[in-house]
């Protein structure tokens, strides 16, 4: 059998990974950008690869032998961003995980690594297959190495074999080192020869062959300038050849021997999988995954399939389970209910169920109790069929979310498994996915169901007893529970859409489009793809000559990041800018909502996530309407197409000013915060003239901007990067901002040192209403998962008690509302407002009882402060 060995440049790729993909989040809060990306490459190579040996080379630190020839080596790059470097322990647990060795050297690059191994295995006849996103290593190409270098993303790569690098630069991998003494390299700050680009290099080589011939042959060169450059710079061009050179004789210690591949054992990298939330790999690895081993006993599930029903399968508590399958954008019919009680275990088929008045009267019974999972759901899924679930006493969903929010819920199988209840099919491995899900014959299904009820019964004394523990009932039965029937009467009564508004906003921005579009190509003096990054990048950097600020492996960088820097250099980038934003608006928002909207109803009925951020707020499905982009003018305005839904109405909003820093001045007990909010002073105002030293009237509009913008980090637990990437300054001047801030309140400062001690003690942090956080890794030896957790309990604390306060908020108003008998009607919660349609007859008493609700739903040491307005439609309300 064939030897092939594998090495994969381990930093490389997961800067690709990570700068590629969006930044991504698992349940944990954790980065996993990088890690997934990286994963999705290993899965493929050992896929296609298949290799009897394979190890992943990391660099082993800063400095390397390189620094002794060259002090300012790699001198320009900046320091990793901590939402990168968290990720690198998980990358070398799931390294690990797949049973493959992983290797760095004191004092060498990964590189050298590679270098080094490769050429042993060519020796050993080996055939070698080279990973990396650094087209350095194309130098160590042979008859045996293949370099495969990646491109868009992170599964496209481009390889380089001799043949290959001959036809693309007309030089052999040899070569390669002397193209880079003489162009140099940005990336390492290795300075090659001024003015010495790639063709220039490659034209120069391909007539004298190596740069100590191109150095020793000046006199034989065309062209004054680049003569003269040549001599003057000679010792850095061989320098930096020295520079850019493999070591293929580095002091490796781990041998070909040790680092063979046998294949991985599956539960092992399930494991991390289910850790690092990659529920798609883990479905790609294991399509049974879900399906539990026989535990528990549960083989003695007996159960009655009602044909009629009457009202003695009744009792005073009921463990009711409605079964429901979704479709995009509302839900879809009921397919099945089981009730367990001491009568025994019942499977009601909802043709049966729904049809008899008997089975209404009893959901709508207050004085019958109903334990459930999901009761939003389960009420709004019976509204379709006009019954209202009343007498709901516990919701599995809830108290397992309360429990630990960071534990993914997908069903009652899930939350089973974590109480050791394993004896129960998950929803997937039972119904199936995609084009194979089905719904199976009604034995089968009401077995099922019937199990989830006794699931439930069996879960909520243990949930119920963790609740009490944490002293987190309130929070359960005061707060989630009656907040998840306003959340149903919301989703169930939804937004009116106007229609015709909307379509003519479409036409507007086709419109506007066409206009932009017209300037573009008037402006470029020719037509073009706009979308193409790549016919676009030619008309601005070739054509206009405008200057490249950056490069992509496909060519000129066209990125919203990379245009804004160029904004003032020509009229045609801001055309540009706008043109995309329009067309984003135009495709995401106009198309997308025209699709969501009920024909039967004329409303988008929005779904709220009350069981998902790990900080207690509420998040917004099909469609999101917490994401409308209203910086954008066009973009608020899409507002004006949601519209009450009978005439007469006005659309109310009102939210909550400045809530999560009145929660840091509350918490924190920071005297200049208080006082700031206390005397209803502009707070960014007054942070810019803390951290820049100056009068109010010396505060300029960039002052307070970048104030404003470190108000608001701190809150997030905004890093120097993070903060620099906002303000698009460099991450020592934000470091410099962050820093200033701290001492301006040293309140603040207190504050974010004593949570963390407080996290260590504990396990957790929480919020002013008892909700947890768990941070697992506080105590981590793992600096950068350490640093994390630390991030996440100064932040945690504000933004989960922001989400308390206004979920309270709506139940106070719920309540009030209720009490002066208005018509006034919730329509939606977004970030921290509060949206109602209402007659115009109520609106001064809204104007009166909506801010009294807000301001006194919790009791701070600063006082809450809310805004609204009102107008016919949701725009106007601003």
């Amino acid at each position: 059998m064939n030897n092939k060995l594998v090495l994969i440049d381990g930093n490389s790729i997961a800067y690709r990974a990570f700068f590629a993909l969006p930044l991504l989040n698992n349940d944990k809060g954790i980065h996993t950008n990088a890690i997934y990306g990286f994963t999705m490459m290993l899965m493929r190579i050992l896929e296609e690869e298949k290799p009897s040996h394979i190890l992943v080379a990391f660099d082993a630190g800063k400095t390397t032998f390189r620094h002794k020839t060259f002090s300012e080596y790699k001198g320009g790059r900046q320091k990793t961003p901590p939402e990168l470097s968290e990720q690198f322990p998980f990358i070398r647990d799931l390294l690990k995980a797949y049973g493959i060795s992983q290797y760095e050297l004191e004092n060498y690059e990964a590189d050298d690594i590679i270098g080094t191994l490769s050429l042993q295995a060519e020796k050993e006849g080996f055939m070698v297959k080279i990973i990396s996103g650094d087209k350095d290593l194309t130098q160590l190409s042979s008859e045996q190495t293949t370099v495969s270098i990646t491109k868009k993303g992170i599964t496209e790569t481009e390889e380089y074999s001799p043949l290959h690098i001959q036809e693309k630069y007309g030089l052999t991998p040899d070569q390669i080192i002397d193209m880079k003494g003489l162009m140099g390299d940005s990336s390492d700050n290795i300075p090659g020869v001024p003015g010495v680009g790639e063709k220039t290099a490659i034209k120069l080589l391909k007539e004298f062959t190596t740069l100590e011939q191109v150095l020793a042959s000046i006199d034989q060169i065309s062209g004054k300038k680049l003569k003269e450059k040549l001599e003057e710079f000679k010792d850095q061009a061989l320098m930096s050849k020295v520079l850019a050179t493999i070591t293929r004789e580095a002091p490796v210690q781990i041998k070909l021997e040790e680092i063979g591949y046998e294949g991985y054992q599956t539960e092992h990298v399930k494991g991390i999988f289910k850790e690092l939330g990659f529920n798609s790999l883990l479905d790609k690895l294991d399509p049974d995954h879900n399906l539990v081993e026989d535990h528990q006993p549960l083989d003695n599930i007996h159960f009655e399939q009602i044909k009629e029903v009457t009202a003695d399968i009744f009792t005073d508590e009921n463990i009711f389970y409605i079964e429901i399958l979704e479709d995009n954008y509302h839900y879809a019919d009921i397919i099945g209910f089981s009730i367990v009680n001491e009568k025994g275990s019942f499977f009601l088929s909802t043709e049966i169920a729904v049809k008899s008045d008997v089975f209404k009267v009893w959901a709508e019974d207050e004085s019958k109790k109903k334990i459930v999972y999901d009761a939003k759901r389960s009420e709004v899924a019976l509204r379709h069929h006009g019954i209202h679930l009343k007498g709901v006493t516990f919701d599995l969903l809830l108290a397992s979310y309360i429990v630990n929010p960071a534990e993914a819920i997908d069903d009652v199988a899930e939350i089973g498994k974590r109480y050791g209840f394993e004896r129960l099919q998950s929803d997937e491995a039972f119904y199936g996915k995609g084009a194979k899900r089905k719904i199976p014959e009604e034995t089968e299904l009401a077995d099922h169901l019937v199990r989830k009820s006794v699931a439930i019964d069996f879960l909520k004394e243990k949930l119920e007893n963790e609740l009490k523990e944490n002293q987190q009932l309130e929070l359960f039965y005061e707060l989630e529970m009656p907040l998840s029937f306003i959340l149903a009467d919301m989703e169930s009564y939804g937004i009116k859409v106007d229609l015709d508004t909307l379509k003519r906003m479409g036409a507007d921005l086709t419109g506007r489009l066409k206009d932009i579009e017209a300037k573009i190509y008037e402006l470029a003096n020719e037509t073009f793809n706009i979308n193409s990054p790549k016919q676009l990048g030619v008309i601005l950097y070739e054509k206009m000559g405008l200057p490249v600020l950056k490069k992509t492996k496909t060519g000129y960088s066209t990125s919203a990041d990379v245009l804004e820097k160029l904004e003032n250099d020509h009229e045609i980038i801001k055309q540009i800018l706008h043109f995309r934003q329009l067309g984003k608006l135009q495709s995401t928002y106009i198309e997308g909502l025209l699709k969501m909207v009920n024909p039967k109803t004329g409303k988008v009925h929005t779904r709220f996530n009350q069981a998902l951020t790990q900080t207690g707020r509420l998040s917004s499905t099909d469609p999101n309407l917490q994401n409308i982009p209203i910086r954008l003018e066009e973009g608020r305005k899409i507002r004006e197409a949601f519209v009450p839904s009978e005439e007469g109405w006005v659309i109310f909003a009102a939210d909550y000013s400045q809530i999560e820093l009145r929660v840091l001045a509350h918490i924190a007990s920071d005297e200049k915060l208080i006082e700031a909010f206390q005397e209803d002073q502009d707070i960014h105002t007054k942070t810019a003239m803390e951290v820049f030293h100056v009068g109010e009237t010396e505060v300029t509009s960039q002052m307070r901007r970048h104030a404003k913008a470190v108000n608001f980090g701190i809150v997030y637990g905004i890093s120097d990067y993070g903060l620099s990437q906002s303000l698009a300054i460099t991450r020592k001047e934000a470091g410099k901002f962050i820093d200033r801030y701290l001492i301006s309140y040293p309140g603040v400062k207190n504050y974010m040192e004593d949570i963390v001690v407080e996290a260590k003690q504990k396990g957790y942090v929480s919020t002013l209403l008892q909700r947890r956080r768990y941070l697992p890794e506080i105590t981590s030896r793992n600096f950068n998962l350490r640093s994390f957790a630390e991030r996440t309990a100064m932040n945690t604390p504000i933004q989960g008690s922001a989400a308390d306060i206004i979920k309270k908020a709506m139940i106070d108003m719920a309540e009030r509302l209720k009490k002066e008998e208005l018509k006034t009607r919730l329509l939606l919660q977004v970030h921290d407002e509060l949206i109602f349609e209402a007659p115009e007859d109520e609106i001064e008493i809204l104007k009166k009882i909506v801010p009294e609700v807000m301001e006194h739903a919790v009791g701070l040491k600063v006082p809450l402060k809310v805004d609204y307005a009102y107008g016919p439609t949701w725009f106007d309300a601003k």
